[in-house]
């Protein structure tokens, strides 16, 4: 009873293979542990965008904590906070604000344009850096020291498809159509530019909402102008449906997309009438990079599905948080944001290194054509 009396005055634990240690001592042993936030649609029709994304998040989050990550002489140990987003701009902010209040130190996210710059705001006012794949410039745009992006902009991703329609498809009638989505809006205006840029024109101009399944309205007005490329900015949802019913219209238009619509998916919704449509991605060939097809191997072994999208530039920004964190010696957003800022990293992704206003340079751009029901590259533009 005395013993027991004297262990619990002394507040002793047990540790370390049932050795009796005082807590302070155990405490010291402990890791500390640190919020990652993380968000994307993890429900409704872009689930398996945000699941991919999520997927690629905790692998990440596995692979430092079994290796270890030592910051400022203190072993860390990273702590996923997830939300969902729903693709939605009003959900985004507030999912935003939970992740805030949660006390995570960084946030991986969102997948969205439109829901990453509402959100934008809120992180920067917090101070917590955020790494995100959202494509529409104006993202960073808004002067906040807070905000990456982990890809190329649709500057360059619509730009290279305007340029390819022009120069490599010697397109003379051309159609935009879009979502009204920041995103698919996003592109297509930078899509339109580059064909204006190239010396060509656009016939007409359309838009749809990324809640539609049935084009045939538009694209029976569009047939009077006989088009050759119809470029859609919007997810691969649209695009499936729309490029049945070009063929079941008589259209021989090629479709082109942005990276929402380079997935399974587009090829799995759309079945044989996939083929010959075109897409481009903010990235890079995986495969081609060092440890590409290693990650590949490893995500495919562990959820038993194929990488969807941009879901390795999840796991990158994880990867250069903890880097940052390491360089700074510490985990405090305020502390390590300057050395992320700075920073120069190889990923599996990407060489990374940011512009002043957050921007990835050198951001690299894979245009891709469905052939044999697979999406097959035809070329890398930098």
């Amino acid at each position: 009873m005395a013993q027991k009396k004297l262990f619990a005055e002394m507040n002793w634990v047990v540790a370390l293979g049932g050795m009796m240690m005082p807590f302070a001592m155990a405490a010291a042993h402990a890791d500390t542990v640190v919020k990652i936030g993380f968000s994307s649609p993890l429900s409704g029709p872009q689930a398996h965008y945000g699941k991919d994304n999520e997927n690629a998040t905790k692998m990440a989050i596995d692979d430092i904590n079994a290796k270890g990550l030592m910051v400022g002489g203190q072993k860390i140990k990273f702590e996923l906070v997830s939300e969902d987003d729903q693709a939605d701009p009003r959900v985004g902010t507030q999912a935003a604000q939970r992740l805030v209040d949660a006390g995570v130190k960084a946030v991986i996210g969102h997948f969205n344009s439109g829901v990453s710059i509402p959100a934008s705001r809120i992180y920067s006012e917090a101070g917590i850096p955020q790494l995100s794949v959202s494509t529409n410039p104006a993202y960073t745009q808004q002067g906040y020291k807070t905000t990456f992006r982990l890809v190329g902009s649709d500057s360059q991703i619509g730009g290279s498809l305007g340029q390819f329609a022009v120069k490599t498809l010697k397109a003379k009638s051309i159609v935009a159509i879009d979502d009204r989505t920041a995103y698919g809006q996003g592109i297509a205006d930078e899509f339109v530019k580059a064909v204006t840029a190239n010396g060509g024109k656009v016939l007409r101009r359309e838009f749809t909402s990324d809640k539609a399944t049935d084009f045939t309205s538009i694209l029976t007005a569009v047939k009077a102008v006989n088009p050759e490329v119809i470029f859609y900015g919007g997810a691969d949802a649209q695009a499936a449906p729309m490029a049945k019913q070009l063929k079941r219209l008589g259209l021989k238009a090629k479709l082109m997309g942005g990276d929402m619509m380079n997935t399974p998916t587009f090829i799995q919704l759309a079945g044989a009438d996939a083929t010959g449509h075109y897409s481009a991605v903010a990235g890079g060939i995986l495969a081609a990079r060092p440890a590409g097809k290693e990650f590949e191997r490893r995500y495919k072994e562990r959820f038993h599905q194929d990488v969807v999208l941009l879901g390795p530039q999840f796991y990158d920004g994880v990867m250069l948080v903890a880097e940052a964190m390491k360089q700074a010696g510490s985990v405090e957003p305020a502390k390590y944001l300057p050395k992320l800022a700075a920073i120069r990293y190889s990923g599996v992704t990407a060489d990374f290194a940011f512009a002043p206003n957050g921007n990835l340079l050198k951001a690299p751009v894979t245009l891709s054509i469905v052939k044999n029901n697979a999406w097959a590259v035809q070329t890398v533009v930098r």
